[in-house]
């Protein structure tokens, strides 16, 4: 394990081709650190098994719907050449109408592998969001009968407050303070860990085992593609986390799944809120991934600061710090991708365009799809190019 990234469990493995199971948390299992921690306290995957459907049956009651395979395919609409194609992904109708909540499962399971371990904290769970990692993080802590709290900015959707407020979270909304820099959120949040909360939010900074559920995603994808695989994968980054997770799925997917090739992975911003993006430009060359990232590090004072004024329609990638930027870069290195930012047209017409193929997305959950917009028109992604999109957030 490193900063913001999880490295695979010894002796993970990739289910076999005939499995039916359709729950992404028991289908691969084997892959999840939380199940090799369980196993390796000697409980039996069985037990594993049954806590996991008790979790997931306790979420259906709390969203209507637990954790299921979400739908992928090719979405000819969606071509934004006039050869190239583009396999969507679309998480809009996962718990809580996104990604979200497949981290926060995730750090459930090893909650739970804490209780049978005898390392359970009774603390309130802690989160900072502006949106859909709050109603995932407010969601599973629901079902598992656990308090949380969630902060969020002043901008927050009434909408989502709502809804969290129905699910039992105590809402804090954060102004800024005088001569504070940095999210407002993410410092009244970690006050509240230095406080003793647990960290049950989406920053691998806070809490690496956010990624161990993300990985689900690209598990899936790897295996929606299959071995031909597509050229790129175009991700929304916000705090980093989904891109790094997923990025990390696909190169498992390819080590021990179906993938015969890893597709180049591209991180994608707003233009009005691009701090890794600008962060990536700087990063000092160097010989290996590695002395790259240890280089990165170093200057991540000069790299890697808040955003003034971020703004975009795509509200849920407006983190001003991209806390996960090191598990970001590491995944563009390896797979030989690159960042860009997508201006506010390409968002808009990015938006439009998923809705019109019949995807119910904000224009977050479609700002991948706007950086590939905006790569086939500069030239930076051929417009023969395969290309995959995530699909992330749905339309509230």
């Amino acid at each position: 394990m490193t900063t913001s990234w999880l490295d695979t469990p010894e002796g993970a493995a990739w289910p076999t081709a005939d499995s039916d199971e359709t729950n992404p948390f028991l289908r691969y299992r084997e892959l999840l650190w939380s199940w090799h921690r369980w196993t390796c306290a000697g409980l039996s995957d069985d037990d594993f098994t049954t806590m996991a459907r008790a979790l997931d049956d306790s979420v259906k009651l709390v969203a209507g719907t637990g954790f299921v395979t979400t739908p992928a395919g090719w979405a000819a609409s969606l071509t934004p050449g006039s050869q190239g194609r583009v396999f969507a992904k679309d998480e809009t109708g996962n718990v809580g109408g996104s990604h979200k909540a497949r981290h926060l499962m995730g750090l459930l399971l090893h909650l739970a592998v804490d209780a049978v371990t005898g390392a359970e904290s009774n603390a309130r769970l802690a989160i900072s969001s502006c949106g859909n990692a709050a109603l995932g993080a407010a969601t599973v802590a629901r079902a598992a009968k656990r308090p949380i709290d969630v902060f969020i900015p002043t901008w927050a959707d009434p909408k989502v407050v709502a809804v969290l407020e129905g699910l039992e979270a105590t809402v804090h909304v954060c102004e800024r303070q005088a001569n504070e820099s940095g999210d407002p959120c993410m410092l009244r949040f970690q006050e509240a860990v230095e406080g003793g909360a647990l960290p049950f939010g989406v920053q691998a900074t806070e809490n690496l085992w956010t990624l161990d559920g993300g990985r689900t995603i690209g598990w899936e994808l790897a295996d929606q593609l299959g071995a031909d695989s597509v050229d790129n994968v175009l991700v929304q980054v916000g705090g980093g986390a989904l891109l790094t997770s997923c990025a990390i799925g696909l190169l498992e997917g390819a080590a021990l799944g179906p993938l015969e090739r890893v597709p180049r992975v591209w991180a994608v911003q707003a233009q009005q809120c691009a701090p890794f993006d600008t962060a990536w430009s700087q990063i000092p060359a160097a010989t290996s991934v590695d002395e790259r990232l240890r280089l990165a590090e170093q200057q991540a004072d000069r790299l890697m600061t808040p955003w003034p004024d971020p703004s975009s329609a795509a509200t849920g990638i407006l983190d001003d710090v991209t806390y996960d930027w090191l598990g970001v870069a590491r995944a563009l290195l390896l797979t030989g991708g690159s960042s860009l930012a997508a201006g506010e047209d390409d968002i808009q017409s990015a938006n439009e365009g998923v809705r019109t193929a019949g995807y119910n997305a904000d224009h977050t959950g479609s700002a991948g799809y706007a950086g590939l917009l905006a790569a086939v028109r500069e030239g930076a992604i051929p417009p023969t190019d395969t290309n995959a999109v995530l699909i992330t957030g749905t339309l509230r």
